[in-house]
């Protein structure tokens, strides 16, 4: 589907989801992708005023769960209360915000999971047929796909599960396995006969064909047509006993598969939510012809589960189907897929001992789109975007310009200093709008960070800190800072979505009621403002190599050591050895100036080099700096820096270079280049 512009008006009912996290674990980084990135939506629909909800549950059901009770020596309902409970914490403390977290093991979910089925029953979409399954005959069960382990029937790869080989990708039945082993008991499983209970999902052909023309993406539509062109097959939602789940009425020794009853979790939670709101109808958003809108937020895996059975089951039960499912790609760390030896398996726990949430919620941001591609965690752009974005940028326009309001009682002033200045913020309300709906959160950021870029660049060029020194200009000075708390305010309101513990504190500092939408365009003036506290702190490197190395899996031992030195060899707290001694007539002889970077680009066929035009005050040059690997061009326009401005000029192939950017690391990505402390200018010489 093309983007399209919705209006914000206030007007609409959204009912959004994210995909059930499985109660038999703990929340990682890698489900917290995705729970963000739903949380920033939910919470831009609530800002500008549209009636929103957004639910959840633990996925509670299923052979997994069974297992891992029996193995701690409690009941699947102890285990799956814990896991709720642990889990809960987890999403507190990153602040995704549900309006319900429910359960898939309630009250709710039986009964839907039941009407569902009996619908389907009632129409003739249920077929009953015996098939041949491996049994263990130790544990007396029949065993599920990912509970047999054996070597791949079509390259003989030993020790590969039942549905797939992770060395050839091959797909297969686990009765295909060559010399199968239960992975329950280690016993040789054999084969025995079961009825089971299949949904007839061909009957729905016609259907999810008119459903997909506007329920998903393009992208995701073509993947799913590629399955309806093959032809659908009968899907088997049954399991033999024993099992944790709800049985099937009148069956006995026979469950629901869980993936029939965790996505009508959905509906589960949304009632029990309705349960205890007065006002709110569960009718008004599930029944068929709702002008409501229902939103599912998944990860790429299991689009089929969300795209094919979902609708088909909602549809036969005379349900309304979902306006659209969003689905997104796989988390990496560093490239490469999460590993507990690296240390990059990062448990949310883990990450929350350790730093602030509101530094990857932002990062996701930064870097999301609509697009269904894996998102890479790279963690030293990590630390360098954080820092330049939100504390560097962002924070620094309100901790430049609070000491002088409060220095002068901290009311701000009666009068806006440049209102075209402001109106640009302001009539950028549309675009940011516009791409928080259409989920393309990077672009939001990037827009935000351009205006943050135009209000340092404004207080640069006032400098009210000079201003202030006298008193004739003491109340321009005043000006100048009640423009930038006002500019600051408006970027506080585009952001609040994706920080909204932040901006929470930025809301006690201005003294104002929780903003809103509305809120851009009525700028504070003669407002009294709060004592300014500091707002964030840069990421430290070392913090995140500190939570890398408790991340790292604790046996076996050789894997720990492993891991340690790829952490150590990435510190990059190491110094290198200092240099011979100069004279102070050798120092002085390099004129160091601070330069605004007026422009940075990508230069053709250069590998490391970035093309800089460098303001220095009276004078502007070119640089060709090695710090492509590092940043990326449009991060770098509008920052200040050091740079050697009397360097004799250098003749390379892509042009005249006249001086050089000054910066610290080791090289390739590991480099970070100085900035300047508020209150300097391009052209001070360093001394």
């Amino acid at each position: 589907m093309s983007q399209q512009k919705i209006p914000s008006n206030g007007n609409r009912r959204i009912l959004i989801t994210s995909a059930l996290p499985y109660a038999n674990g703990p929340i990682h980084i890698g489900h917290m992708l995705e729970y963000v990135q739903t949380d920033i939506w939910s919470r831009f629909q609530k800002l500008v005023g549209n009636e929103c909800y957004y639910v959840c549950a633990d996925d509670t059901h299923g052979t997994p769960i069974m297992l891992s009770a029996q193995k701690q020596n409690i009941t699947p309902e102890e285990l799956i209360a814990k896991s709720h409970a642990d889990h809960q914490k987890d999403f507190d403390g990153f602040n995704v915000q549900f309006d319900n977290f429910h359960s898939t093991h309630s009250p709710e979910n039986k009964f839907f999971t039941e009407q569902v089925y009996n619908q389907l029953l009632a129409k003739g979409h249920i077929a009953k047929r015996t098939i041949n399954q491996l049994y263990d005959p130790e544990k007396n069960m029949f065993l599920p796909d990912r509970f047999v382990k054996g070597e791949c029937p079509k390259c003989g790869s030993a020790d590969q599960y039942g549905d797939n080989c992770d060395v050839c990708s091959a797909t297969y039945s686990p009765v295909e396995l060559k010399n199968p082993k239960s992975a329950v008991s280690g016993s040789t499983p054999i084969l025995k006969d079961s009825e089971h209970f299949f949904v007839k999902l061909q009957d729905f052909e016609s259907m999810l064909k008119q459903w997909l023309l506007t329920g998903v993406s393009q992208q995701i539509a073509n993947k799913l047509n590629e399955w309806l062109e093959v032809g659908l097959q009968e899907w088997d939602i049954s399991r033999d006993a024993p099992y944790f789940g709800y049985q099937i009425p009148n069956e006995p020794n026979k469950f629901f598969y869980v993936w029939l009853d965790a996505p009508i979790g959905y509906m589960a939670s949304f009632k029990n939510l309705c349960d205890k709101t007065p006002g709110l109808e569960f009718d008004d958003f599930w029944n068929k012809g709702s002008d409501a809108e229902l939103y599912h937020f998944i990860g790429k895996d299991i689009i089929n589960f969300h795209c094919l059975f979902w609708p088909a089951c909602l549809s036969a039960a005379d349900y309304r189907t979902p306006t659209q499912v969003f689905a997104h790609g796989f988390l990496t760390v560093n490239g490469t897929k999460m590993s507990k030896s690296k240390g990059t398996f990062i448990k949310a726990s883990t990450y929350l001992n350790h730093l602030n949430p509101e530094y990857l919620r932002y990062y996701f941001a930064a870097k999301l789109s609509n697009k269904v591609d894996d998102f890479d965690l790279n963690l030293e752009d990590f630390v360098q975007r954080v820092n330049s974005d939100l504390v560097n940028k962002y924070v620094n326009i309100a901790s430049r310009c609070a000491k002088l309001v409060q220095k002068s009682g901290g009311e701000m002033h009666a009068e806006i200093d440049q209102p075209e200045l402001l109106k640009q913020f302001q009539d950028t309300a549309e675009e940011i709008s516009l791409n928080y709906e259409n989920r393309e959160y990077s672009k939001a950021t990037k827009a935000i960070m351009l205006l943050a870029d135009k209000a340092n660049t404004y207080i640069d060029e006032k400098a009210p800190w000079t201003l202030a020194k006298s008193e004739d200009t003491a109340d321009e000075a005043l000006k100048v800072c009640s423009m930038g708390i006002n500019l600051f305010r408006i970027l506080s309101i585009y952001l609040k979505p994706v920080l909204p513990a932040l901006v929470s504190n930025v809301e006690a500092f201005l003294n104002t009621a929780p903003l809103s939408w509305q809120d851009i365009n009525q700028p504070l003036l003669a407002h009294q403002l709060n004592k300014f506290k500091p707002l964030m702190k840069r990421v430290d490197i070392k913090q995140v190599e500190v939570m890398v190395a408790s991340s790292v899996e604790a046996a076996p031992s050789k894997k720990k050591n492993k891991a340690s030195k790829e952490v150590k060899k990435n510190d990059l707290s190491k110094v290198e050895p200092i240099k011979p001694e100069i004279q102070f007539e050798d120092f002085d002889k390099i004129d160091l100036r601070l330069a605004r970077i007026v422009s940075a680009e990508h230069v053709e066929g250069a590998d490391k080099l970035l093309r800089l035009k460098l303001d220095i005050g009276a004078d502007e040059k070119q640089v060709f700096a090695g710090i492509k690997s590092a940043y990326a061009p449009e991060d770098l326009v509008g920052r200040l820096t050091v740079m050697v401005a009397n360097l004799a000029p250098r003749k390379m192939r892509f042009g005249l270079s006249e001086g050089m950017v000054l910066a610290a690391g080791p090289g390739g990505s590991d480099l970070w280049i100085l900035n300047p402390d508020e209150g300097s200018k391009p052209g001070m010489r360093v001394k």
